[in-house]
């Protein structure tokens, strides 16, 4: 079994790191070599969608919606219209205006290709405002890519000119743009950059820490080689919200005065289209179910971010690698520390936090953390993982299982009914492994059950403890012995400690030459001795017998011990009882009987011999006291026995018959025995005869203890505390009482009592043992007050029977 654990143990370990293996170098894979970027970006959206921002307000669209072709006609609209609309917003002090509108061919003039009065007229606005940024884009001319600029007119007449590309991604959606494009070594900044710079006066290309990719260093030196358009400064766009995010006006409402004079001062306007059909729309990450924003929108959320110096920041290679490991590699350690159960909670909470880390890192700090290779990590590696444990545990059980069989079984089983055997098993592989091992299991549980049973039914206080003195089992005797001596816990308590209140043996162990330890009986050294048992004495004046013996698992190691308390309180005294008594019989028996015989012998001498009267009241007076020296032991016996023969009395009767007898005794001594019982009855269930002999016993004694021409009281009670439920008896002397120092000892046997007043005592000690044992054995108690030359009051408590 223990060379089985490290096996088991190397397979696991070896599946865990070729898993660990192939997990990482997945995650590696797909994070350093960006092979889930249509994952990403899927995230990457829906992220983005999450973490739109309130609009700044002080960026206003002037929409060429439908609305506005519906009140104005059909585009193109005249440029008279946009130099009129142009007047009236420059008229309100913006900061900048961005004309999102291509002026790339002069318009239309009844076919005459000069240029026309609304071209003019619209160029004079556009100079006259000074604030006005119009776009570029570029175009293929046959020979590469050129930048198609507005008509001169207009590009001379505006404050800057700006580029209005997006970059699409693979999956056609735009989510970055470069703030600076260029070619032929002349440069233009983003639309929106322009009129940050228009707003801001500053001279174009002169702009300071602009966010976005860098253009590789080595195009760096290539930026006037007229064969190549040039961007730099890609900048992935933190877009605040979808289409109608910002406040927007209809064309047409400002060009008819609906707005407020002051509504565009100190704003940033955007004119450009809107309506269905005619805008330059892209579909965005924040597009949703709409599909596209219009371009001018998209400029809105670009001069946003720029105004706000938002922007959102790729990871290297590097970072996404390791921010993407850390998860999957925490997963990997979770499976080989964690339950499956645990391991499963471990990985989604892990999954969820990839997720929400990746949010938090986009949203509050505009880095975008690509999390898609760990996800598919550790949503791959959960699986494998279990089917790989799945397998070592049926691989396990199997092999458990036969090995199992082949232990001898110790316990009967049931027979199983053979219509089973003949039915067909449908269950797969791992059911039949479960199945077996739970019926080994099931044996195991039986054969502990068995252990435990034979535990608890031990008579003697038992513990089960491991190799350095813990204790694992205890039966019940065990723990009610401990509680009675003042532990309660007893389970997981070391056993020097449980034994550190008694008292050790005063012997020492056999062959040694140190003193005992309780440490003793956990010490192989020791094993013979402890087998043996160590006779002590607890905190209650019990004597015990502690035996400890080693306890060894199938490899023949020391797994415990067991330790067994045995009482053996009544064997001692029995022993001091049985030694009393022989010196009883030896001395006090022996002695009137060795009187007679030495009588006799006296008597046979002529010379020696006695007047016949003192003879023969001599050999009366060793006979009697052999006879009640007898008559004591079988009335003693007969009050330790079980015979006992309860009837029904009236507790005054017993105590009248006890008087009666003793009355001659009495008057021998002059002595009065006064009675007084109160007028009721007294129902007791008793043996008539014993308690009889319990009374005269005690009056006899107030007799015998007390001077001529005194008087003994008998006092017959109910207890008035309890309504009843006991008799209370008081027999009074006014004798001598009964010596401090010899109070303790007065209900042992063999104790006679002798102040120096008092008459020597024919008694052998055991009248108030027998007074004792019957009253035990009713249930009744007594107590005593006594004080030399004061006299004595013996009180009796006996149950009432009042049913």
């Amino acid at each position: 079994m223990n060379e089985q654990r490290p096996r088991a143990q190397r397979i696991a370990l070896r599946e865990w790191l070729i898993l660990s293996t192939l997990m990482l170098a997945l995650t590696v894979g797909l994070a350093g070599w960006r092979l889930a970027d249509r994952v990403d970006q899927v995230f990457y959206d829906r992220l983005m969608q999450l973490s739109t921002r309130d609009a700044r307000d002080d960026i206003i669209i002037v929409a060429i919606d439908d609305y506005s072709i519906n009140e104005l006609g059909k585009w193109p609209w005249p440029r008279a219209l946009h130099a009129e609309v142009l007047k009236q917003i420059n008229a309100a002090n913006p900061l900048a205006i961005g004309i999102d509108i291509l002026f790339s061919e002069p318009e239309q003039n009844n076919g005459n290709s000069a240029l026309s009065d609304g071209d003019q007229r619209l160029a004079e606005a556009i100079t006259l405002s000074n604030k006005v940024v119009l776009p570029l884009v570029s175009k293929n001319s046959g020979q590469g890519l050129v930048a198609a600029k507005p008509l001169p007119l207009f590009a001379n007449a505006a404050r800057q000119l700006g580029h209005i590309h997006l970059e699409l991604d693979k999956d056609g959606i735009a989510r970055s743009t470069f703030l600076r494009e260029g070619i032929h070594g002349e440069w233009w900044p983003h639309f929106s950059l322009a009129l940050k710079d228009v707003a801001k006066k500053i001279a174009p290309g002169t702009e300071k820490n602009l966010p976005g990719a860098r253009l590789p260093a080595s195009l760096r030196k290539d930026q006037n080689d007229s064969s190549l358009w040039q961007r730099d400064y890609q900048m992935h766009i933190p877009f605040y919200g979808s289409s109608g995010h910002f406040q927007s006006v209809p064309y047409a409402a400002v060009l008819r005065g609906e707005v407020p004079p002051n509504f565009f001062d100190n704003k940033y306007v955007l004119i450009g289209p809107t309506a269905i059909g005619m805008a330059d729309s892209f579909p965005t990450p924040v597009s949703g179910n709409e599909g596209i924003i219009s371009g001018v929108e998209i400029n809105a959320n670009i001069l946003a971010s720029l105004l706000d110096e938002r922007s959102i920041t790729l990871s290297t290679p590097f970072e996404v690698a390791l921010y993407n490991l850390l998860p999957v590699l925490l997963a990997l350690m979770a499976y080989q520390m964690l339950s499956p159960r645990k391991a499963l909670f471990a990985t989604l909470a892990l999954i969820s936090m990839t997720f929400v880390i990746s949010f938090f890192a986009l949203h509050s700090a505009g880095v975008w953390l690509p999390p898609s290779a760990a996800l598919i990590a550790l949503i791959i590696a959960y699986p494998l993982w279990s089917w790989r444990r799945l397998e070592a545990a049926i691989t396990y059980l199997g092999e458990e299982f036969k090995r199992l069989e082949e232990e001898p079984h110790l316990l009967p089983e049931l027979v199983a009914d053979e219509s089973d055997a003949i039915k067909i098993d449908l269950t797969d592989t791992l059911e039949q492994s479960i199945n077996a091992m739970r019926e080994a299991a099931n044996r195991v549980r039986d054969l502990r059950q068995f252990v435990s049973d034979s535990l608890a039914s031990l008579p003697d206080a038992t513990l089960v403890t491991t190799t350095d003195g813990n204790v694992l089992l205890s039966n019940k005797a065990a723990r009610d012995y401990f509680a009675k001596i003042g532990v309660p816990q007893v389970n997981d308590a070391l056993v020097p400690y449980l034994f550190s209140t008694m008292s050790p043996p005063q012997t020492q162990i056999q062959g040694q030459d140190n003193s005992f330890s309780w440490w003793n009986l956990l010490d192989l050294n020791h094993t013979n001795s402890m087998i043996q048992g160590i006779e002590v004495r607890d905190s209650l004046q019990q004597d015990l017998l502690i035996k400890s013996a080693p306890c060894h698992n199938a490899s023949q190691q020391l797994v415990g011990w067991i330790v067994s308390i045995i009482d053996i309180t009544s064997i001692r005294a029995a022993e001091r009882s049985r030694d009393e008594t022989l010196h009883f019989i030896s001395h006090d028996m022996r002695a009137p009987q060795a009187s007679i015989l030495a009588l006799l012998e006296m008597q046979q001498d002529p010379l020696t011999a006695l007047p016949q009267s003192e003879f023969l009241s001599r050999i009366e007076k060793a006979s009697r006291t052999t006879l009640g020296l007898a008559d004591n032991f079988v009335q003693l016996a007969k009050a330790e026995s079980q015979d006992y023969r309860f009837e029904e009395v009236d507790f005054q009767d017993i105590l009248i018959d006890a008087t009666e007898e003793m009355w001659s005794l009495a008057k021998g001594k002059n002595i009065r025995i006064k009675t007084d019982i109160q007028d009721v009855e007294y129902p007791a269930r008793v043996d008539r005869g014993l308690i009889t002999r319990v009374l005269t016993n005690l009056i006899s004694n107030a007799i015998k203890y007390s001077p001529r021409d005194t008087t003994i009281t008998c006092t017959l009670r109910l207890d008035p505390q309890l309504a009843g439920a006991d008799i209370l008896c008081s027999i009074s002397d006014q004798g001598y009482g009964i010596p401090r120092a010899d109070q303790s000892k007065l209900f042992q046997r063999f104790q006679r009592f002798k102040s120096g007043e008092q008459a020597s005592s024919d008694g052998v000690g055991l009248g108030m043992v027998f007074v004792k044992a019957v009253l035990d054995r009713h249930f009744a108690k007594i107590d005593f007050s006594s004080a030399p030359n004061e006299g004595s009051t013996f009180n009796i408590k006996m149950p009432a029977n009042l049913i």
